[in-house]
Order: C-alpha cells, then structure tokens, then sequence
C-alpha cells in the first residue's frame, strides 16, 4: 500500500489560487485506507474549497486512480464536468496524479503527499518495511530487510553504533540486524552470515521501471 498524506492547506491554498472551478478525484484503494483521499476526505476538501470561495463542478473516487485506463475511463464518464473546471484536484499519490495527468490536458493539482510503501500494522498504523530496490535479499534475512528496516541500509551486520540492541540513529528502534540474527537463530541456519553481500545491484531499480506480465 502507497502511504500518503494532506498537504498542508496553506500549500494547496497557494497552489489552487488561479482556479475558480475544480473537479476533484479520489482513489478507493490506498488514499481511502490511508484515510486521505476517499469519499468521506474528497467531500472535506469540497467543504474547504467553499470556504475559499472556490466552486466544486464534479467529483469522482475512482476504484485505483493508478490505473491509468481506468482512470480515462472515469473522467469520460465526467467529461461534462471535467471540461467545465478549471483544474483537476487529484487526492491520490504521485502515480495517481500522474495517471491524471495523462488523460486530460487540464492543469492537474496533487493534493496529497506520498510517503512510502507501508506494511499495515493496525487499522491508521502503517510501517516501510520495502524500498522497492529490485534486488531482494529477504530469503537470506528471515523475511527482514536490510535496506529499509537498518537506517543505514547496510548489508552485512550491524554498525558500530549498535548498542543494547538498540540504533543508534533512533533508540526507540530494534537493530534490523539484532532481529535478523535473532530469527535466523531461531531457524537454526546462518542466512545472510554465511557469505558477503556485495553491493546492492542498483541497476535493477532502472527509473522510470517498466514491467508486462508475459
């Protein structure tokens, strides 16, 4: 799940100033459950808008606004109002916006922040367990990743900062490599500690990344 979050009003305020007609997208998948862009956050920002003085000329929460046939899908299924805004204000992630932005010839205004790839630990409590770096190493550390969860991002045990098991970057935090050795323990093998990792293949992570099922 895509972590994302409001922009701050003052931000979107400035951003939003030239327009005077808006049409508003959200996204049911991520952005809903992230409580930052489904039904019940697009009808706030509508309220706020008022406030601005701004009209609201249609609205739409699309299933996944990242899925870029769907989302032309939808807005033809607006077009009337989308013609009739001046902008679109999309309450999505950056591929969100972008799936947007790739289906009209509107200025596109993101409303929302993205964070991270987020884990859901408990309903509004969401923790980046994967960077999406391309070349996973989770079968050598029991299924923990070194990349996102060390604050370092090393790749063969821990810093010399590790202390009481602790970071030292955040103390609050468990050492990635502490848990990883721990559960490897507990899996009576040695994992990761039986060779050393060369450095990450970063030319695996090829921007932009493209990917067809075949």
């Amino acid at each position: 799940m895509i972590i994302s979050e409001a922009k701050p009003l003052a931000e979107l305020q400035e951003a939003l100033a030239p327009f005077g007609k808006l049409f508003l997208v959200g996204c049911a998948a991520c952005a809903t459950a992230c409580k930052a862009g489904g039904e019940e956050e697009v009808f706030r920002f509508q309220e706020w808008l008022t406030t601005l003085g701004k009209e609201t000329c249609g609205s739409v929460v699309i299933d996944e606004a990242c899925h870029i046939q769907r989302a032309a899908r939808d807005l033809r299924h607006h077009a009337e109002a989308v013609a009739a805004a001046d902008a679109l204000v999309v309450l999505a992630c950056g591929s969100g916006v972008q799936s947007i932005s790739s289906n009209t010839d509107k200025r596109v205004v993101g409303a929302l922040n993205s964070l991270f790839l987020g884990n859901v630990r408990r309903f509004g409590q969401y923790e980046e367990m994967c960077s999406l770096c391309g070349d996973c190493i989770l079968n050598e550390t029991a299924g923990i990743c070194p990349v996102t969860n060390c604050a370092k991002g090393l790749l063969n045990g821990p810093c010399g900062g590790m202390k009481n098991g602790r970071c030292e970057i955040d103390e609050n935090l468990d050492c990635a490599w502490k848990l990883i050795y721990e559960r490897l323990q507990r899996q009576q093998r040695p994992g990761v500690f039986a060779r050393r990792v060369p450095p990450k293949q970063w030319s695996r992570r090829r921007k932009p990344g493209r990917h067809k099922i075949r």
